[in-house]
């Protein structure tokens, strides 16, 4: 299928009207959805709102019979919609208000000894300190013992159990 400069300007009027990438692909014939959406994006395109938006269904409240009351210019009439209201269930609880649980040990943030790679050994921390693109990047350095390749402040940081990973969100 060739994209033909009449083609093309068929696409770009059709797409400006709203039709979706599936009636516009139907209209030119021979071409699926995804080469019109293809072509769309190559075109640049811009995104636009649909000319014709589905309605919802909607009843409107019942007014009251024998008054006549003027509503204010801005505002619009009440209505009720129809179908699944159980998305629109108002709570009148409040929110559970975060507790953010303190560490029942003292937390020490050791000084980083601000090793630079070939210093680093396989009991050194190997966390590292900064952007590796800067000129003070470094790792930490301090012990890390047999624990793994971080000293015991930053393995609490890297592995979290999941009950408190799951706790913090």
């Amino acid at each position: 299928m060739n994209w033909t400069d009449e083609r093309v300007e068929t696409l770009k009027k059709l797409w400006a009207e709203g039709l979706s990438a599936s009636q516009i692909a139907a209209q030119l014939g021979g071409v699926s959805r995804n080469a019109v959406i293809g072509k769309v994006h190559r075109l640049k395109l811009s995104s636009r709102g649909r000319a014709t938006s589905p309605r919802t269904r909607q009843k409107k409240t019942p007014a009251a019979p024998s008054t006549t009351t003027r509503r204010p210019r801005n505002t619009r009439p009440s209505t009720v919609t129809v179908g699944a209201t159980a998305l629109q269930v108002q709570f009148d609880e409040e929110p559970v208000a975060r507790t953010y649980l303190r560490p029942t040990e003292d937390v020490v943030v050791p000084i980083s000894r601000k090793l630079e790679l070939v210093q680093l050994t396989e009991t050194t921390c190997k966390w590292p300190n900064g952007d590796p693109l800067s000129e003070d990047f470094s790792f930490c350095g301090n012990d890390a013992g047999e624990n793994g390749p971080y000293c015991t402040y930053h393995s609490r940081i890297a592995y979290q159990p999941a009950s408190e990973r799951r706790r913090n969100r």
